[in-house]
């Protein structure tokens, strides 16, 4: 299977950097690429669902893992590489404990995606030197020198 670069930047981003912001980023982009694919609509949500509830919206936590549950599930459990049965019940999990998060509250974690093709595990471990993380990670929806970069790279 071939991978799109976006996506293996996605998913150094979502493992490596924990940086959901730039995850929103790099898969808006390829969704947008996609004719709006809902797979990785689904994706983008789980990373938009974590960065609203590390940054204290719970109530968007809850409603982007929730949408991203809703779009994940209809796929193969082997999706696009990864262990996407996996994320799915951790998505799931995750919507459910924020539904209950004011009689309940527990602390943020972060979510990992296992990759299941050693193909694309080879494409993501390569890519990653080439990626630099974001120091300081971005806390809102500024465009940065990484998107007009990318924009430029469209062009040509």
């Amino acid at each position: 299977m071939t991978y799109d670069r976006l996506y293996v930047a996605f998913l150094v981003y979502f493992n490596r950097d924990r940086d959901y912001f730039e995850c929103h980023e790099v898969m808006e982009e390829l969704w947008l690429k996609l004719d709006k694919d809902p797979l990785h609509k689904g994706l983008l949500q789980v990373a938009v669902g974590l960065y609203h509830f590390r940054n204290g919206n719970v109530t968007g936590g809850r409603k982007m893992m929730e949408s991203a549950a809703q779009r994940l599930a209809p796929y193969p459990p082997d999706s696009l590489g990864i262990d996407l049965g996996k994320l799915l019940r951790e998505t799931e999990a995750y919507a459910a404990a924020l539904a209950n998060y004011d009689e309940s509250p527990f602390p943020y974690y972060d979510l990992t995606i296992d990759i299941l093709d050693s193909h694309l595990s080879e494409l993501v471990d390569k890519a990653a030197p080439e990626i630099e993380p974001n120091i300081p990670q971005r806390r809102g929806p500024q465009r940065g020198a990484k998107h007009e970069l990318r924009m430029q790279g469209r062009s040509e």
